[in-house]
């Protein structure tokens, strides 16, 4: 399996609901760094993965909606609780659906999985993954 990872990064606040979260009940903000890996089993025409140029304006774009937002007060998360493992996976949804129009180009259709992966520090990351 072939893949190719691009990376940015994006700052939020937000709190958490729940005894679990402890201090992080109040308002805090954190800074993403974010990975991007999307895999194929075989290269393109073009002998690539994707294009990396194009996958990198994509998760620029998408992290670019969520870029210095208080997630508390979007709509899009009313109720519930934006942790680390929960914006992998609407990050991850938000650029499958840009793979899906076309925005990666037409060779993107045969991406076979992505990861997105969430690095909260140097110590602690999440990630959501799955097949395309």
């Amino acid at each position: 399996m072939y893949s190719v990872n691009v990376r940015d990064h994006f700052m939020i606040a937000h709190s958490f609901r729940g005894e679990v979260f402890g201090p992080a009940q109040r308002l805090h903000g954190a800074t993403y760094v974010v990975d991007l890996e999307m895999r194929r089993p075989e290269l393109d025409a073009d002998g690539v993965v994707v294009d990396i140029g194009l996958a990198t304006l994509v998760l620029r774009s998408v992290l670019g909606e969520l870029n210095f937002r208080n997630l508390d007060d979007e709509a899009a998360f009313a109720g519930r609780n934006t942790t680390t493992e929960f914006m992998a996976r609407v990050i991850f949804d938000r650029i499958a659906s840009r793979i899906t129009a076309g925005e990666l180009g037409p060779h993107a259709s045969g991406l076979a999985s992505m990861r997105v992966c969430l690095h909260e520090s140097h110590v602690a990351w999440a990630a959501y993954e799955r097949t395309l």
